[in-house]
């Protein structure tokens, strides 16, 4: 069995990956963190984990994590940089869902997280988390850095035109729509129910955090510089990304065939047929996501729609999904959930 600990277990995310993993044929819960709850039954705090967990939530500076096998950080931002380390030198492997990890840069992160990185010597060997495009690596990882929601969809959506190098690498368009859960389990004015039900606003048009994430993916598999403009919105539901993307074929192609073949072996991106229109609550509370292509009036134009559950596919399932492959499971492994309707 593999000894799991997770620091920062009381968020959104920490509460979908107990949610996971307590149905994980392969995985023992050994230590849950948090500093605000110590000493409190996690069923207690979530009443849906009732005869699941029966563990309570410890201290950081007490839990037993270097007795685990991985410890999954689901903390803010700024965290995981200062207490992994001591982890990966013991030889736990780690799995930051937050960004600390993600971008290559050390520089472009500490400018657009605004705090100077505490562990930049191992954001080099860091592997990005994104499985259909980086398995193998991810397979021989001691660390690994879990994508962002928004650049989950967006590469997932991009990645068969970018790679094929069938479109132009400037002027790529993500327009982009996510559920409040995307903020987090906190009290911000934005969230509350009054500010954001029967309301749909754009944010960060100026610059968003997830915007580097994405084009240092894209540029990656293109082999050259790629230009995005990424814009989020945020929409008056719960969970759930829905993804527009668009970009300037420069060469005839089968649209539909290519991403067929691209994603034929992979079981958490279901390509739907040509014409398809997906929905962000086909996805929800499953680890998949949905991508239809469209070419409107058969001109250069791709329209790429990718749907995804943020807190899935665009976090804690896709952080079990690379445990599995970190520790030699089948990948599907406890994450074969169909989607909730309605």
């Amino acid at each position: 069995m593999i000894r799991v600990g997770i620091v920062g277990g009381t968020g959104y995310t920490g509460v979908e990956l107990l949610r996971l993993l307590v149905g994980h044929p392969n995985v023992t819960l050994h230590a849950i963190t948090s500093r605000g709850e110590a000493g409190t039954p996690v069923a207690q705090l979530f009443p849906s984990l009732r005869g699941r967990v029966d563990l309570a939530f410890s201290h950081p500076d007490e839990a037993p994590l270097d007795a685990c096998d991985v410890v999954f950080f689901a903390t803010p931002n700024g965290i995981a940089m200062h207490e992994a380390p001591k982890l990966l030198a013991k030889g736990v492997r780690v799995i930051d869902l937050a960004a600390d990890f993600r971008l290559r840069d050390v520089a472009v992160w500490e400018r657009w997280y605004g705090m100077r990185h505490a562990s930049p010597e191992w954001v080099a060997k860091a592997v990005y988390g994104l499985p259909e495009l980086f398995r193998d690596e991810i397979r021989t990882a001691q660390l690994v850095a879990n994508p962002g929601c928004y650049p989950t969809a967006v590469q997932l959506g991009l990645a068969p035109l970018v790679k094929a190098q069938v479109v132009r690498c400037e002027g790529l368009i993500a327009d982009c729509k996510s559920g409040v859960s995307g903020a987090g389990r906190k009290a911000e004015v934005h969230t509350l129910f009054a500010e954001a039900s029967d309301n749909f606003k754009a944010y960060g048009v100026a610059g968003h955090r997830h915007q580097p994430e994405i084009v240092q993916g894209l540029a990656r598999l293109a082999g050259t510089d790629v230009e995005l403009t990424f814009v989020p919105h945020l929409t008056p539901m719960i969970r759930g990304i829905h993804a527009t993307l668009y970009a300037e074929l420069t060469t005839e192609v089968d649209l539909q065939a290519l991403y067929e073949t691209f994603y034929r072996e992979e079981p958490f991106v279901d390509v739907l047929p040509s014409g398809a229109h997906p929905e962000t609550r086909s996805v929800r509370a499953a680890n998949l996501c949905r991508i239809a292509v469209h070419r409107p009036g058969n001109g250069r134009r791709v329209v790429v729609l990718s749907v995804i559950d943020n807190l899935v596919k665009g976090a804690a399932g896709q952080a079990v999904q690379n445990m599995n492959l970190m520790f030699g499971l089948p990948e599907t492994t406890g994450l074969m959930q169909v989607p909730v309707s309605p």
